[in-house]
């Protein structure tokens, strides 16, 4: 298996580096011949990761994506060096990795609620992926954020001696053999926190589960999202110390639920008397149709449009389809007093709407789901609305709970969708039930920030 993410699409960035390596680790010298190919792979990804940078430098000069990871992280130790040095000494250093920003996502409460137990304390944070690290490199409540370097023996003794950490708490996935050796070696708790086996996983493969067993025998905790995730880290794997907290996120998005937001209360006195349907992170399969499913239904269903893509091109190619089909659209960059909603299309062309979004909304549909997977279900369950998605979710917990409960509709096509939109439309008490249902579901899974957080604390307090 390879250093990436659980059960889920390998992401650009890692494809072309010598970043895919079995993540296996030989804590046993049982000779069985499964202890003997792990000793085997160990032994090669130690041979070959050094050779990570060479390799890189050879791609980058081909692939721009590949040259700006390779720069970004020019300097990463001076840079990195310089700002520890100037923090005052910290009674307790917590480092946080995710691989990108929806991972990150997971540990912001438990950051919030850190921050109130321990005041002093430092939390550093550190991304694999460009998004995650552009998008929170300025986090208030972190004293450095910083990238992931490539996995070298040498890159993961340097970076563990520098961070200094007392608690490295890996979040959700992002498995990188010689950081996390390193990382434990350095003597600090390990934490696994919104740990997910889904079925299928890659993880519960056979012939892989010994591999995965040493490495998950590297946490001093695992924190799982489910019950049905623990059982199967304590049976598959042997750990020893699993605990179901739930998942992080549910207590984000509901803090942020409660948090007012000036962009969102602008909009809503404009929707005052219409119903609105969202339509979020949506990509070119989902408007196909959603676009036509709605169209019946505009007189009373206003359309909201957040495209997972905002960048120019994008937007070009989704207003020209809107107006291939007379239906009139304005950018929320472009709107002004004269936007209507009973007659207008809101595409919003601008990140950092959405969440809030869901706040005006009368019914969600979340996009990717005719693609590699749903984008982020929780949060319009958050405000208790009924969430509509396409058949591609497997490999989110989160949706897959909610269909289970009963709290979401599973489209498969456009007639599907227009006949689960006319019902919420036309029915009222259908429109309140499925949304009770979703935030029902969400409002059940509450807890896990409290749950971690105080692991953490008290680990700092004895220290």
């Amino acid at each position: 298996m390879y250093a990436t993410k659980m059960n889920d699409a390998a992401r650009p960035e890692r494809t072309a580096t010598l970043v895919s390596f079995f993540i296996i680790f030989d804590n046993d010298s049982s000779s069985s011949p499964n202890k003997i190919m792990v000793s085997l792979v160990l032994a090669a990804y130690r041979l070959l990761s050094p050779l990570q940078p060479h390799l890189l430098r050879l791609l980058a000069s081909r692939k721009p994506r590949l040259k700006t990871f390779a720069e970004a992280r020019t300097n990463l130790f001076e840079e990195l060096e310089s700002r520890l040095a100037a923090l005052p000494e910290p009674s307790c250093r917590l480092w946080i990795h995710a691989s990108s920003v929806g991972e990150f996502e997971q540990a912001r409460t438990i950051i919030a609620e850190l921050r109130e137990q321990i005041p002093e304390m430092d939390v550093v944070v550190s991304f694999f992926s460009d998004s995650g690290y552009e998008t929170r490199k300025h986090y208030p409540d972190a004293a450095a954020v910083f990238y992931l370097p490539l996995d070298t023996p040498e890159n993961a003794r340097q970076l563990a001696a520098l961070v200094g950490a007392d608690i490295f708490m890996l979040m959700r996935y992002d498995f990188w053999p010689n950081h996390l050796e390193a990382i434990k070696r350095s003597g600090a708790r390990m934490l696994l926190a919104a740990a997910a086996l889904p079925p299928g996983s890659p993880y519960l493969k056979r012939g892989l589960r010994g591999f995965y067993r040493d490495l998950f025998s590297l946490f001093d905790v695992i924190y799982t999202i489910d019950a049905e995730g623990r059982e199967t880290f304590l049976n598959q794997f042997g750990c020893k110390n699993v605990i179901t907290a739930g998942d992080p996120r549910f207590d984000q998005v509901v803090e942020r639920r409660k948090k007012s937001d000036e962009r969102a209360a602008r909009l809503k006195p404009l929707f005052r008397d219409r119903m609105v349907l969202v339509g979020g992170s949506t990509w070119e399969p989902d408007e196909a149709i959603l676009v036509p499913a709605w169209l019946s239904l505009r007189r009373k269903l206003s359309l909201v449009l957040v495209p997972h893509k905002v960048d120019r091109q994008n937007i070009g190619r989704l207003l020209e389809n809107l107006r291939e089909r007379d239906i009139e659209a304005v950018t929320i960059s472009e709107m002004d007093e004269t936007f209507d909603p009973a007659r207008q299309v809101l595409v919003i062309d601008q990140t950092g709407y959405l969440a809030e979004l869901y706040a005006i909304a009368s019914i969600a549909y979340v996009g990717g789901g005719f693609g590699v997977n749903v984008h982020n279900t929780i949060e319009p369950a958050a405000h208790g609305i009924p969430v509509l998605f396409g058949p591609i979710y497997g490999n989110s917990p989160e949706a897959t709970g909610l269909v289970e409960a009963g709290a979401a509709t599973v489209v498969t096509g456009e007639p599907e969708l227009r006949e689960a939109l006319t019902a919420f439309v036309e029915n009222a008490g259908q429109l309140k039930k499925a949304g009770e249902k979703a935030s029902g579901f969400v409002n059940a899974r509450l807890g896990a920030t409290v749950i971690i957080a105080r692991d953490i604390a008290q680990h700092c307090r004895r220290k």
